[in-house]
């Protein structure tokens, strides 16, 4: 009991209590059956700004929220926080902290949201054309249709995206600017990483990924979302750097 207690004393508050509140909606998610399970994702989920189940609180609480089909979502979200927000905690301080991890969070959604704004109406005109066997300028003809619109808001519905993988990685990208030169252990790799260059392949790969969506190959993942945490998140520490407000810790911290 007091090595229990001595490993969660351990843990900064907002970092400590940020992995709860995930882990109490995900179970939330995972328990409650039927309807009202399926609810708790329209109605927290982030959809498209026209879709008929959006609303603007899902700018915040579509990052609390994680996969019911696979325990690997929740987990590796969450022992990355875990991981490198006790550090950024410390560093930051707890009210810094939250603000830059919900400011991240809440810019990938807005990545997100513009990703999809050029990207629903072909989407939507490919399906409703395959499904009801019409050319595609018919089927782009119906969705603009004004007669149509409430129509298209439901089938806008269809967008959605959860999890705390935008305010993530924007985690990943205050460790690497602040830490730069701290060794990181991979998985099936043998040898240290530098946090530099993890960041720099994080942002390659998912440059790349989210490239290869958007022209159709879509593998489940919003990987614009990811890169708006980045994106943010470096915006944040460079004007915090900027203002000399507060400065890296070891390990080569710039």
């Amino acid at each position: 009991m007091n090595t229990r207690n001595s490993f969660f004393g351990q843990i900064p508050p907002v970092t400590k209590n940020l992995i709860i509140i995930n882990f109490i909606v995900w179970l939330a998610m995972f328990v409650l059956p039927g309807r009202l399970g399926t609810g708790l994702e329209s109605f927290g989920g982030l959809h498209y700004f026209k879709a008929s189940d959006f609303n603007p609180a899902q700018l915040i609480t579509y990052m609390f929220m994680h996969s019911t089909s696979s325990f690997a979502h929740i987990f590796f979200n969450m022992f990355s926080l875990w991981m490198f927000g006790m550090t950024l905690e410390r560093t930051f301080g707890s009210a810094r902290f939250l603000f830059y991890y919900l400011s991240c969070g809440i810019g990938a959604a807005l990545i997100q949201e513009l990703v999809w704004m050029f990207t629903w109406e072909d989407t939507i005109t490919t399906l409703l054309a395959n499904q009801n066997h019409l050319d595609f300028p018919e089927a782009r003809a119906i969705i603009q249709s004004p007669i149509y619109q409430a129509q298209v808001s439901q089938w806008l519905n269809m967008f959605v995206t959860i999890g705390a993988s935008g305010a993530v990685y924007g985690i990943l990208l205050a460790f690497g600017m602040l830490y730069p030169n701290a060794p990181l252990y991979l998985f099936f790799i043998p040898v240290p990483i530098k946090a530099k260059w993890m960041v720099t392949g994080m942002i390659v790969i998912e440059l790349l990924m989210g490239l290869s969506e958007s022209v159709g190959r879509s593998d489940g993942v919003a990987h614009f979302a990811h890169l708006g945490g980045l994106l943010f998140g470096f915006i944040i520490i460079y004007f915090w750097k900027k203002k000399g407000t507060f400065g890296g810790g070891g390990y080569g911290g710039y």
